[in-house]
């Protein structure tokens, strides 16, 4: 019996139920919660990382935003204003889109 001790969607008990196998899970606390969100965070991130083509690389994004959605929801927020914060840092700071990479910079 394969223990995963993480994070998973909503629906995936009852997939695995769906497909008669037996199954434990827990309800995480707050603190948990967050916690876990970060490590799945990681996970997905990996994932995407290595998709080795379009597809799987939407994929990845898919589940990152899903995340990013569950972050914005614990932080009591929601995502039009975490969209704000972030147009408003790219206007301060820019974005990423000319694509440049900082080699180093001179001390004084």
């Amino acid at each position: 019996m394969p223990t995963y001790n993480k994070l998973v969607r909503d629906r995936i008990p009852e997939i695995i139920e769906s497909n008669g196998k037996k199954f434990s899970t827990r309800i995480l606390s707050e603190e948990e919660y967050i916690t876990e969100l970060k490590n799945k965070s990681f996970e997905e991130l990996e994932e995407y990382r290595d998709a080795e083509t379009r597809e799987e690389a939407l994929e990845e994004l898919a589940d990152l935003m899903e995340i990013v959605h569950a972050f914005a929801k614990s932080h009591g927020t929601t995502l039009e204003e975490v969209e704000e914060i972030r147009l408003k840092k790219a206007e301060k700071r820019g974005a990423f889109e000319e694509k440049i990479f900082l080699i180093d910079v001179e001390d004084e």
